[in-house]
């Protein structure tokens, strides 16, 4: 098993096959691994940012299995936000130190393409300085396929209208059985990936995710991993902030309010190790993030010593994870945030969407 680590490690060209044997390494071996590359990287900080989620509806087109969030009979609660409603919000987080809007909303079928593009156009107006992340690669599909924009067409207008960069939600796992059973009908992996090279054509950063700890084995998250990593732009790209990925994002899965009835959930170890495999297979995108609103802030802070380097941020409202169980929906106290990055031993840096940083918290 040590071979595959060393091989992994020096690069080598392996397969999901071959590389899923670093899930039989010890935790202890792995996390070394991955903090060595993260230290190299980073020493001792752990990022955050000052952000503000904004989810304008729960009403979605599609209907799948994991999901907590949309509107359906375990959540009989729909509801739909205005362009008045998501300006508010958005000013009143400015004014309270948020850097960036995490747009990210169901797919909607009321909605015109007309009014996704306003919103941003109007946040941008009445909030020049905010940096405006939003629209996933699932959501940019659903538009596409609606109106009949072409993605490309969609993704340029974002740009015109004020997008500053995609996260990265609606990856789920890349393997379209898995797609099939838990999402059918959603954006394909292929496209997805597509989706994202092109809004990194055009300059643009972006997220990925993966959504892991559900029906999905472990091969399958590791060939999610190995395509993003050959999506990715070369490295002196990336640091140029010129397109492409800037994090990777494993979600763990929520298992309360939705249909997939899970019975066996990872173990801490696993999600560890999940990390820390990103880590050292992940070569090409710059960081590693332990979401908090998946993870429990306490996991996502040991996440740090196995080759994570941020935990998001102070999110201020959270629908999406609390929505299946997370203990997220009031945010994050920036200050209980310092704490606890500084209380494990490293020193919280604040930064902007793109990883440029503002304060050091030293």
């Amino acid at each position: 098993m040590q071979d595959i680590l060393e091989q992994a490690l020096s690069g080598e060209n392996l397969n999901e096959n071959e590389l899923v044997k670093l899930y039989d390494l010890d935790i202890f071996t792995l996390g070394k691994a991955a903090d060595s590359i993260r230290t190299q990287k980073y020493q001792k900080k752990a990022f955050f940012n000052l952000n503000r989620h904004i989810n304008p509806s729960n009403i979605c087109a599609d209907v799948c299995k994991f999901c907590a969030f949309s509107a359906h009979r375990k959540n009989p609660n729909p509801y739909e936000m205005s362009l008045d409603d998501i300006l508010a919000q958005a000013t009143a987080s400015y004014n309270n130190g948020a850097k960036e809007v995490h747009i990210v909303s169901s797919h909607n079928p009321n909605y015109t393409y007309k009014w996704y593009m306003n919103v941003f156009r109007e946040v941008k107006k009445a909030l020049p300085q905010i940096h405006i992340k939003a629209l996933t690669a699932a959501e940019v599909d659903f538009l596409d396929r609606k109106f009949g924009k072409g993605y490309k067409q969609v993704l340029a207008d974002m740009l015109e209208a004020g997008v500053d960069s995609m996260p990265g939600g609606g990856a789920e796992i890349f393997d379209e059985g898995v797609r099939a059973y838990i999402c059918k009908g959603k954006v394909s992996s292929t496209r997805w990936l597509e989706i994202h090279r092109h809004w990194h054509s055009l300059g643009k950063m972006s997220n990925a995710t993966m959504l892991f700890g559900h029906v999905e084995s472990k091969v399958h998250r590791i060939n999610h991993i190995l395509r993003l990593r050959e999506a990715q732009s070369p490295q002196d790209k990336v640091d140029s902030k010129q397109g492409g990925f800037n994090a990777f994002i494993p979600l763990l899965y929520q298992r309360h309010n939705n249909y997939l009835d899970v019975k066996e959930f990872p173990s801490g170890q696993e999600i560890l190790k999940t990390i820390s495999i990103a880590r050292i297979l992940l070569s090409n995108i710059p960081h590693i993030k332990a979401y908090w609103a998946t993870l429990g802030i306490n996991l996502a802070v040991v996440a740090q010593e196995f080759g994570a380097d941020d935990l998001d941020g102070t999110i201020e409202v959270e629908s999406i994870q609390s929505a299946g169980g997370a203990k997220s929906k009031n945010g994050f106290d920036k200050d209980e945030l310092i704490f606890q990055i500084k209380n494990a031993g490293f020193t919280p840096v604040e930064r902007d969407s793109l990883y440029n940083e503002i304060r050091v918290y030293a």
